[in-house]
């Protein structure tokens, strides 16, 4: 898949979606929310594809909502541009393959939001991250549903109420980013994490990702209750006997990608 607003390609097992809108800031227009929900959603039902990342074109990785686009908005239209943000936002968690991240340069506002919501995120050692709305009287309401299961309450709260940037070696004290890299290191780090990712089984990934969400609120002790099914039905599973069979025999497993 490939339009205007976002390419998609595949090496082996690893696809890269890439939003194409670099003189927007990669702006998270609808029809760019709508695009990406759409090639997240031809990637979710190909069993070639292990492991996504999330990119975009240009020096900045998102600077969140167009607000030109917010700004011409009716009532209705406002609904819109939200609930499909929240699509695409949930799409990204539900899709089996892990997704992550590649950040350069600045994410702001939903553009933070999406960092926050990916599974991993690799960022370049100069880019920043902010949730800004605060000053321009529009709280990053939204964001804030990713960022406060993302970080600790406090520095959340401390994101959402200076709107100030965090640069990131500090999102990775808080748990914002999983790694930070020297700038000229991004591409390679990330495609490297990336087919590391895609190594593993995808059936046993795509279980772990759906378990992983589907415990995380949950009070503990329902989450153990809930976890050892998962576990149980995991164990039982071809590729968990797979695996299990290979390291105690001291051989590469042989995948076949499948839970029953």
């Amino acid at each position: 898949m490939t339009t205007e607003l976002v390419t998609v390609d595949t090496t082996d097992t690893v696809t890269t979606i890439t939003i194409e809108q670099p003189q927007t800031r990669n702006a998270l227009s609808v029809p760019v929310m709508e695009a990406l929900i759409d090639a997240l959603e031809e990637v979710a039902a190909r069993t070639d594809v292990h492991a996504v990342v999330l990119a975009t074109a240009g020096h900045v990785f998102s600077s969140g909502h167009d607000l030109a686009e917010v700004r011409a908005a009716d009532d209705e239209e406002q609904q819109r541009i939200f609930s499909v943000c929240s699509r695409l936002m949930l799409k990204v968690q539900q899709i089996p393959q892990p997704v992550i991240a590649r950040v350069q340069g600045v994410a702001t506002a939903a553009g933070c939001q999406l960092v926050a919501t990916c599974d991993l995120a690799v960022a370049a050692a100069s880019a920043r991250f902010a949730t800004p709305g605060v000053r321009i009287g529009l709280f990053c309401s939204t964001p804030m549903v990713a960022l406060s299961r993302a970080v600790p309450r406090k520095q959340a709260m401390r994101m959402l109420l200076t709107g100030e940037m965090v640069p990131a070696e500090r999102a990775l004290a808080m748990g914002l980013v999983s790694d930070v890299v020297p700038d000229e290191d991004l591409v390679a780090a990330t495609d490297e994490i990336a087919r590391t990712v895609a190594g593993a089984s995808s059936a046993t990934v795509a279980v772990g990702k759906r378990a992983f969400y589907d415990q995380i609120d949950l009070p503990v002790e329902r989450a153990y209750e809930e976890m050892t099914k998962v576990m149980v039905d995991n164990a039982l599973s071809p590729d968990a006997r797979e695996g299990v069979g290979a390291f105690l025999d001291k051989r590469e497993p042989q995948w076949q990608h499948r839970t029953h």
